[in-house]
């Protein structure tokens, strides 16, 4: 049976104020150590006016909240990196989001492999599964920033899918697997995620064009 829509809506509800939670300790936490503070996690959940156990259920250690609060500040705004409106093609859209967020990786690769292993420990101890974040998601948003004008050249049940495809490309998991497991070069890893990133926009497009959806064909 599908749920009512009044509880998809206070699913969707709570998981969007987790979330603002979250990066509300992320934003603390960066704003006191541009402080010079080097905060405990308890200090960070009384600036963030949120409780100590709050703060926990998040971030297990001080260490684990500083870490990607840095990173946090590195990762681009969607209005920012589209300042100006960007480029007006689909293909070009989606590239840009990928180079940005491949500039900041490249920038802070130990960084994020150290935030890439909290998170899969946090997986391992079974704390993933109630329902918190276990990773702030910054990607998706500029994601949906760069699909927004050109929404209308794919067809509505493929933006959400092109969205999570894209979002396995731009991340630091594909920098992991193009260096660690198949050991390219960065001209290399640049030349696949270009092309991934392309070939996943223009399949999508093409498939809004298509028999199945009439209603979007030129």
């Amino acid at each position: 049976m599908t749920p009512p829509a009044s509880a998809l809506a206070s699913e969707t509800g709570r998981v969007n104020q987790k979330r603002r939670t979250r990066k509300t300790l992320l934003e603390t936490a960066a704003r006191l150590a541009r402080e010079g503070r080097t905060p405990t996690l308890e200090e960070v959940a009384e600036a963030a006016l949120v409780s100590r156990a709050t703060a926990y259920r998040y971030f297990p250690s001080i260490e684990a909240l500083m870490v990607e609060a840095a990173l946090d500040v590195a990762v681009p705004e969607p209005d920012a990196l589209f300042a100006g409106g960007g480029p007006a093609d689909a293909v070009a859209r989606f590239a840009h989001v990928e180079a940005a967020l491949h500039e900041m990786m490249a920038a802070n690769e130990v960084q994020l492999r150290m935030m890439l292993v909290h998170s899969l420990e946090r997986r391992l101890r079974g704390e993933a599964d109630d329902g918190l974040p276990a990773r702030q998601n910054r990607r998706v948003p500029l994601l949906e920033a760069a699909l927004e004008p050109v929404k209308d050249e794919f067809a509505p049940a493929d933006r959400r899918r092109l969205i999570e495809a894209l979002s396995l490309i731009v991340g630091i998991e594909a920098i992991v697997v193009l260096k660690d497991v198949l050991q390219l070069d960065e001209p290399q890893i640049r030349e696949v995620k270009r092309w991934a990133v392309k070939a996943l926009v223009e399949a999508a497009r093409k498939q809004a064009s298509s028999p199945l959806y009439p209603e979007l064909a030129p």
